[in-house]
């Protein structure tokens, strides 16, 4: 492109008469006004095109809150944490408080009540597009790798090419069928079933997906993908779309040996005294205020479990720590291939994950070894969670802040203010309306014959920036069990259809502490008037 342009002006310049001929001007003075311009408009083209920046978005899988260092955590995450240091961290900004709607959402700037994509992944997305399909139709290349979690191959919705994992979770080290030494952990999924894992890369499924390298790792392949594109395109000069989706740390907890090393004797005091460690660095490096008042801990006594049950609890969080760990690694990989393609003199990296740390356990009872390994299907469980989610209460599956609230880091050089917070209430939908908002891109009404439901969420831009900015429209939960909304700094939620409606002053208690339901009775009919009408809707099936 850059070729063709300087050819375009020299030809412009050094060859007038040709213009002349062409355009049949009888003014010598004419033929050169016009060349001006057209060359003037051939530069602002060429400039314009340059702005554009590239994006890069980075998902974690059930990562809680705190689980990292800038957000409080003693887990090494040098890589993440510098882009928090150069960017800007959310601390109320918000999923769904489960894998595929979250996914659903954040690529499709609506609510999964709107896509098809509430109460299962089994079908097509509905009356919406991707970012893949709005960003190509920008300019952009479009390249994605990781968990899908999703019907639909991604190289059918706009994205230029595809690798990782279709569906919500698989062995880390072996995702196809069992290998010579395997317990049945390594092809088994999350309901104990015997099930095979579907695979994609670009346009092939693999039904199962058996790796022949020894030293395959889901995360590190994710990464190693990544970066062969990263450098076939290097001379690329179109603007790149990165979405990087990682199954880390959602369960099996499995990692490699030399990260889990790291971790050993880390967590041998237990889950009170890691949550109030990381309570007291958030205060400290000014992520949270005295109004995030810590949630009550819903874990046992440590020194009431057996010493055999205390070994267990602290290998599981030595390899989970581990898993995230690894992820930090990886993503220190991806921006130093960024810098050394040239990817970095204008671009946005945003980092967040799918839901709260997760309390579902998985058992079977086949598997063997030692938590960490490829042949055992261990989970974190609640109690871990509970410490990940610090200072919220509960975790994935509930739409109280321990399920819904990701952290959000946005770097973005020369346009956000290095080492800022935001309390700005964000939400998935919102990056859909970012990126158009960044990158010019035209939202579509219609696209291949079907209507498309208009972008739900807000532009983040005003509040990577910097500025003071209140969010116009209310925000909406529903999955499962798990109900709630938020309209200005007041939330109302649930968990139970049955159940009473909790209502918080969110300004003044973030981390939902102080039930303000029987003082307000007004405000929580107002609330869920609001939250039933927006259900109203939306599919309930």
């Amino acid at each position: 492109m850059k070729k063709i342009i300087i050819l375009v002006v020299l030809i412009a310049f050094k060859m007038p008469n040709v213009w002349y001929i062409v355009f049949q001007f009888k003014n010598r003075i004419m033929c050169r006004t016009f060349n001006y311009i057209f060359v003037l408009g051939i530069l602002i083209f060429s400039c314009s095109r340059q702005e554009l920046p590239n994006i890069v978005i980075i998902s974690a899988d059930d990562m809680g809150w705190s689980d990292l260092g800038c957000y409080g955590s003693e887990i090494s995450t040098p890589h993440i944490d510098r882009l928090a240091e150069k960017g800007i961290r959310f601390t109320q900004f918000h999923n769904t408080s489960k894998c595929f709607p979250s996914r659903a959402c954040l690529l499709t700037g609506v609510y999964a009540q709107q896509n098809g994509y509430h109460n299962s992944f089994n079908q097509p997305l509905q009356n919406a597009v991707t970012l893949g399909e709005v960003l190509r139709e920008a300019g952009y290349l479009t390249l994605w790798s990781g968990k899908h979690h999703g019907l639909e191959n991604p190289i059918y919705r706009g994205f230029d090419h595809y690798y990782g994992l279709k569906d919500g979770a698989c062995n880390y080290f072996n995702p196809g069928e069992q290998r010579p030494g395997e317990g049945l952990a390594a092809r088994k999924g999350t309901t104990g079933n015997k099930r095979v894992r579907s695979w994609c890369i670009d346009s092939v499924m693999y039904e199962p997906y058996t790796p022949e390298e020894k030293d395959f790792y889901t995360t590190d392949y994710f990464t190693n993908n990544a970066l062969d594109w990263l450098e076939k395109y290097k001379g690329d000069d179109r603007p790149l779309f990165l979405y990087l989706a990682y199954t880390a740390p959602h369960d099996p907890l499995m990692a490699w040996p030399e990260d889990i090393k790291r971790y050993e004797g880390m967590y041998d005091d237990g889950y009170d005294a890691i949550r109030q460690r990381r309570y007291t660095r958030q205060l400290e490096m000014g992520l949270i205020d005295e109004t995030y008042r810590l949630s009550e801990a819903t874990y046992p006594v440590w020194d009431s479990f057996s010493e055999e049950v205390r070994s267990e609890e602290i290998r599981k969080m030595e390899v989970y720590a581990a898993m995230i760990d690894r992820l930090d690694q990886n993503i220190g990989r991806v921006v130093d291939k960024l810098v050394e393609t040239g990817r970095v003199e204008e671009i946005l990296i945003m980092f967040v994950s799918d839901n709260g740390a997760s309390a579902e356990m998985v058992h079977i009872d086949d598997d063997y070894g030692e938590i960490g390994s490829m042949t055992r299907w261990s989970s974190l469980g609640g109690n871990w969670a509970n410490v990940s989610n610090t200072p919220f209460r509960y975790y994935k599956n509930y739409s109280y802040e321990g399920g819904i609230n990701t952290p959000l880091i946005a770097c973005w050089p020369g346009k956000i203010n290095p080492g800022s917070f935001s309390r700005f209430p964000g939400h998935f939908i919102d990056i859909m309306a970012t990126l158009v908002d960044i990158s010019g891109a035209d939202y579509p009404s219609h696209f291949n014959e079907e209507e498309i439901t208009p972008m739900q969420g807000e532009s983040l831009v005003p509040a990577f920036l910097g500025n003071p900015v209140m969010r116009k429209n209310p925000l909406f939960w529903e999955w499962r069990d798990g109900q709630a909304v938020r309209e200005g700094d007041w939330k109302l939620v649930k968990n139970g259809l049955e159940n009473q409606w909790d209502l918080y002053h969110i300004a003044d208690d973030p981390t939902e502490t102080n039930n303000l339901a029987f003082k307000f009775p007004e405000k929580v009919e107002e609330m869920e008037l609001l939250f039933h009408h927006w259900k109203s809707k939306n599919p309930t099936d």
